[in-house]
């Protein structure tokens, strides 16, 4: 399984993902969840994804390939129409392939999300989802989580507005991808970062956040302490 989260502020965006696709007992393996697609100066977007990752990889090479004299996310106007090109590699792929998957029991399990921004458009992002459609995020939801979702979203509920400056947003996803980490085996290190701010129109804040990064070790043990200082504040119940 996999966690990633995106997140939509007037100052730009903030993109987080693991790595981790398969855990096990006597098995952990790591795959790359965040992909970059961008011309410095004019367009700067980013594709996280969770499910199977054959399919993922399918949907990633025909947005590599486009068609020659077609739509691609290297020449679209907006990124509306660059999510299009991106549902539509979904659904070339699901047509190629949901068939033979579901004759050997196999779900067409795909969720992605994508967002940046191009020259002369605001940044946004865009969750899309195995039937190639998708919805864009909104002032009052204002970030998009894929895989395991339920750990990490109380933190992003009780803290994130459009309002939110970008590196508070940045800490927050960090501590909602901590709570994700504890409470389930199959989202791991090491972490992939995108902080993006508006009109910078290139992936300059990229970051691997592995065990070693003292920053996130510093929000493990000090999320966990603070959360236990507060509840043994909290006045017990009186029945």
């Amino acid at each position: 399984m996999t966690y990633c989260v995106a997140i939509s502020l007037d100052e730009g965006l903030v993109f987080l993902a693991d790595s981790r696709t398969n855990a096990g007992v006597d098995a952990v393996s790591n795959y790359r969840k965040m992909t970059i697609f961008q011309k410095p100066g004019e367009r700067m977007m980013a594709l996280m994804s969770a499910g199977n990752l054959a399919i993922t990889q399918a949907v990633k090479h025909y947005l590599n390939h486009p068609e020659p004299d077609s739509p691609s996310i290297w020449n679209v106007d907006n990124l509306f129409d660059a999510a299009q090109v991106v549902g539509d590699a979904v659904r070339k792929v699901r047509d190629r392939d949901a068939e033979e998957l579901k004759k050997s029991g196999i779900e067409f399990n795909i969720s992605l999300i994508f967002g940046g921004q191009i020259q002369g458009q605001a940044p946004t992002i865009y969750q899309i989802y195995s039937a190639g459609n998708f919805i864009e995020v909104t002032a009052e939801t204002p970030y998009f989580q894929i895989g395991e979702a339920k750990y990490g979203k109380p933190i992003l509920d009780r803290v994130i507005t459009r309002s939110t400056p970008l590196k508070e947003a940045a800490k927050c996803a960090l501590i909602s991808m901590d709570s994700t980490i504890k409470s389930n085996i199959s989202v791991g290190l090491p972490l992939d970062m995108l902080i993006y701010p508006k009109d910078e129109l290139a992936a300059s804040h990229l970051m691997v956040i592995d065990e070693k990064n003292e920053y996130f070790k510093m929000i493990h043990e000090t999320w966990g302490k603070r959360l236990r200082q507060v509840f043994s504040e909290i006045e017990d119940p009186v029945w």
